[in-house]
């Protein structure tokens, strides 16, 4: 089973809000999860993102891979480690 960390979208038409989430590659955007690893909130200005780093470290070394809107997302906030900002990129 291969694991993403990917956004799930919530909120209501047009105000989109998202879980960061540790997902099966194979399972639908906003269908099951393993695990909420944070929020992003792109309504707030600047753009709210709140990560659990504990969660994130723990999926990260179990091998999970995080999409790509997600990696840049992380990536500007400083939260991914640098081995895994290279291995990414």
């Amino acid at each position: 089973m291969a694991v993403r960390i990917r956004l799930a979208r919530l909120g209501a038409k047009k105000k989109p809000m998202y879980r960061i989430v540790a997902a099966d590659s194979q399972a639908p955007r906003d269908g099951s999860f393993l695990e909420i690893v944070g929020t992003y909130d792109p309504h707030q200005n600047p753009a709210l993102v709140q990560v659990d780093a504990d969660a994130l470290q723990k999926w990260l070394g179990r091998g999970a891979q995080p999409t790509d809107t997600v990696h840049s997302l992380l990536r500007s906030r400083g939260l991914l480690p640098a081995a895994a900002a290279q291995a990414a990129s």
